[in-house]
Parts: C-alpha cells; sequence; structure tokens
C-alpha cells in the first residue's frame, strides 16, 4: 500500500489525466456489460463493453453493437453520462463546482484542469469552467427542445424528448452516438434535423477557448471597453474550420456518384451534412459511408485527420496544427521560416514544434495499426485506413467493418481511440515522464536533410 501511495504522489498532471479517463473507461464498461444494460438481459463481452466505453469517453462513436436495439435505457443513459464526461471533461466538472462553491484547489489540481481542455492561465481557471458548463448546457438543452419538437409528430412527448436530449449531447460532444440503426440517413432531407446537428456539432467542434473569447469580445463591443480584439487562436479556429468545411463539402458534392434519384436539395444537405461530420468529428452520417466512391472517402480521410479545433468536445490533430504547418511550409518555401507569423502575429517556436511532433505521433501510431489490422483483417485497405483514422481522430464515421473485428483488432483500436482522447503527447508522457533540461550541449553537426 506504501508502494502505490508513493507512486501515486509522483504522478504528473497528465498522468493523472490519463489514470482518471482510464479509471471512468472501466466504470464505464463494467455497467455496460451487466444484464441490466442489455435489452435482452444477457451480459455482454467485457472486450465489446470496453469498446463502446472507450468510443464513449474518447467521443468516437463506434460501435461493435447497434446501440438502440441491443443496450436497454440503463444501458443507454450511461452511455450517455460517459460520453458527456467524456466531451467536456471531468476536471471541468470537478473545477467548475469548486469555483462556484467557493473551495481552494491544490497547485496538481489546477493543472491537470487546465491541461485537460488547454484552458487559460490559472488565474480564470475556474470562471473559465463555469462558463464552459454553462455552453454546455445551453447549446445541449436548446438543440434537445429543438429535436423533441421535431420528432414530436413520429413519437410520444417522453420518447421525442429522450431521443431529443441523448441526440443533443451526441452532437455537441461530438460524439456520433445515435439511438436510430441508420444514424441520420433517415433524416438526409429534413432541414431542422440537419440544421440543429451541424450548428450543434460546429459549437462543440470550434472550441470552448474560442466561445469564451468570442462571448468576451462582444461583451467589450457592447460596453464599448478598450482594448477588444480576438485573439489569434479564435481567428486561426475561424479560418481553419470555414476552409475545410466549405472546401470538403465542395469536393463531396461534386466529387460523389450521386444517383439519379437524389435531387439538388438533397445533395447539397448531404454534403454539408458530411463535410462537418468528418470535421468536427462528431461522427453522424446521412450518407451510406460504405457506399462512398474513393475520392469522397480520401476527403473524409482527410477531414478526419486534421479533426477539430483545441479545448473542444472534438479529436483530430487539430485545426490550429494544421494552420500552423501550412503557415511554417508556405513561409519555408519563401525562406522566411525564421519568422513564422500570421494575423499580424508572430507564433512562437515551441509552438511549431509541437505542431510537428503531434503530426508525426498521428503518422506513427496511424503507421503500426495499419501493420497489425492489415495482417490480421481481410477488409480492404481503405476500409481499414478509414477504420483507423475514425478511431484515432475520435471521429466514428465507418464503412461497416467494425461489427466483424477480431478481438484484437479491437484491443488496437481501443488503444488508439484512448490516445485519440487523452493526446499522442500526453500519452507519451505518461508512459515516459518527461525529464528535466540538460545542464550540458554537444557539438552540433550537419547532415543532409530530403
Amino acid at each position: 500500500m506504501k508502494f502505490v501511495i508513493r507512486w501515486l504522489k509522483r504522478r504528473t498532471a497528465f498522468q493523472w489525466l490519463v489514470l482518471g479517463y482510464g479509471l471512468i473507461t472501466l466504470t464505464g464498461a463494467y455497467l455496460l456489460s451487466v444484464p441490466l444494460s442489455s435489452q435482452h438481459g444477457t451480459r455482454q463481452p467485457f472486450i465489446d463493453a470496453l469498446f463502446l466505453a472507450t468510443s464513449g469517453i474518447s467521443t468516437t462513436g463506434l460501435t461493435v453493437v447497434d446501440v438502440g436495439s441491443y443496450y436497454s435505457r440503463f444501458g443507454q443513459i450511461v452511455l450517455l453520462c460517459i460520453f458527456q464526461i467524456g466531451g467536456v471533461g471531468f476536471m471541468a466538472f470537478i473545477t467548475a463546482i469548486a469555483y462556484l462553491l467557493r473551495m481552494r484547489m491544490s497547485f496538481l489540481t489546477e493543472t491537470i484542469a487546465k491541461e485537460s481542455l488547454s484552458g487559460p492561465d490559472y488565474r480564470t481557471l475556474g470562471r473559465f469552467f463555469a462558463m464552459v458548463l454553462l455552453f454546455t448546457a445551453v447549446f445541449e438543452i436548446a438543440a434537445a427542445l429543438v429535436l423533441t419538437a421535431v420528432w414530436w409528430r413520429e413519437y410520444p412527448l417522453g420518447e421525442a424528448a429522450y431521443l431529443g436530449l441523448f441526440h443533443s449531447v451526441s452532437a455537441f460532444c461530438t460524439a456520433g452516438f445515435s439511438t436510430f440503426s441508420d444514424s441520420m440517413i433517415r433524416y438526409c432531407d429534413n432541414l431542422p434535423v440537419n440544421g440543429i446537428i451541424n450548428l450543434v456539432s460546429v459549437a462543440g467542434a470550434i472550441g470552448f477557448i474560442v466561445l469564451y473569447d468570442f462571448c468576451a469580445y462582444m461583451d467589450k463591443r457592447r460596453k464599448n471597453v478598450f482594448p477588444r480584439r480576438l485573439s489569434l487562436q479564435t481567428k486561426l479556429v475561424f479560418l481553419m474550420t470555414t476552409m475545410l468545411l466549405v472546401g470538403g463539402t465542395i469536393l463531396i458534392y461534386f466529387g460523389n456518384s450521386w444517383t439519379a434519384d437524389v435531387g439538388r436539395k438533397e445533395r447539397i444537405l448531404e454534403s454539408v451534412f458530411q463535410s462537418i461530420s468528418a470535421s468536427t468529428t462528431d461522427g453522424f452520417n446521412t450518407l451510406d459511408i460504405g457506399e462512398m466512391n474513393p475520392l469522397c472517402l480520401t476527403v473524409l480521410i482527410g477531414l478526419m485527420f486534421v479533426g477539430a479545433s483545441p479545448g473542444s468536445t472534438g479529436g483530430g490533430m487539430k485545426t490550429t496544427t494544421f494552420g500552423v504547418l501550412l503557415v511554417f511550409l508556405w513561409l519555408h518555401l519563401r525562406g522566411q521560416e525564421d519568422n513564422i507569423r500570421v494575423f499580424h502575429r508572430t507564433i512562437p517556436r515551441h509552438c511549431v514544434h509541437k505542431a510537428f511532433s503531434i503530426l508525426l505521433w498521428f503518422g506513427l501510431i496511424l503507421f503500426v495499426d495499419l501493420l497489425v489490422l492489415t495482417a490480421v483483417e481481410s477488409s480492404s485497405f481503405l476500409a481499414i485506413l478509414f477504420e483507423i483514422v475514425s478511431a484515432l481522430a475520435n471521429t466514428g464515421l465507418s464503412m461497416g467493418i467494425t461489427s466483424s473485428l477480431t478481438p484484437l483488432s479491437k484491443v488496437i483500436l481501443i488503444l488508439t481511440m484512448f490516445i485519440g482522447r487523452v493526446g499522442p503527447l500526453a500519452a507519451g508522457l505518461f508512459l515516459i515522464g518527461r525529464s528535466g533540461s540538460a545542464k550540458f550541449q554537444y557539438a552540433s553537426e550537419d547532415l543532409f536533410i530530403g
């Protein structure tokens, strides 16, 4: 016992964060595996329950069984709680409650909270997380009311309200879980459903930091207070998100193999919806992913890989990471890489280094997963690649191979989804820790690169 206590005391904030998510995942897996969670009153294999719990805590949305037909109402509510905690972050609840109750937190607790959502500095941390819960409640309740009104035409009020709540939370947390067996395909031409799912998903994916900054900016404008400007983070997120959504929509609209019975309105709605779904990593679909052509599947893979924004409910490499890499590449080609600048601001070197580290980690994990899954699975290379990127980026879109995966592949994707949620850098720090700065420096020597 003393050894365990000493080991826990030596853990870093990153390691505590990973341990916290791991504990919630195991607890959720146990609750999902019990007979009470099944409509048939049977115990689910633990590997499948663990797969779903990890998919929930990482807000991925990949499932090996149909959520609506397999799980009881209790099981579905357990799943809803898991992806709600996964989307907002368990430290957000702890920090916000402590702030509202005027409770003091230790420095370690504040550090864990800050890392969990890439939050602001410690002085405004409590207020920031209180705003996170406020944003979450406003968007989820508003979306639930709209969806309830839409589905009240098809279902009794109680069932419509439950469906509205489940899908609004799933959309804002970019989880992509649905109680409908075909996700949102049955509502592909329903403008209110498409609109509210898209709006809430984008709100969740642009990040709480951006929402917080934008509200502060609007408040200063209302009060006529100076200085008032949006931060570089907010500007870059808005720019990259717009570019990805518009570009993805255009490529899907003109690149997909549409059937003759699909009109222009449906094509536009489905193209916009699928582009937003992949880019925000919400994982809902109004198109049959397995029937899309290789061009559109490649577009979706690219959008999923980049993903949402930092401090958001979404996954992926993140829009700011992609933006910094693009800016660096452009300036490097012009011979100006010594001064990385955008929107009249200079990007620090450590941000560029971190962006390249994230890209390399994502590439390495993707390569290792491909080696294993292509060796044990009989599906096509594109289907396997799509599944891995969807798991790593916490998206949940699938070409339909999830339920047929071997136990080894499920374990690999469980680890991949979890790493995607906590971040590859945090996962690496959990395993190897962070060493102190070197007190000496070796002589430098040039290398031929490229």
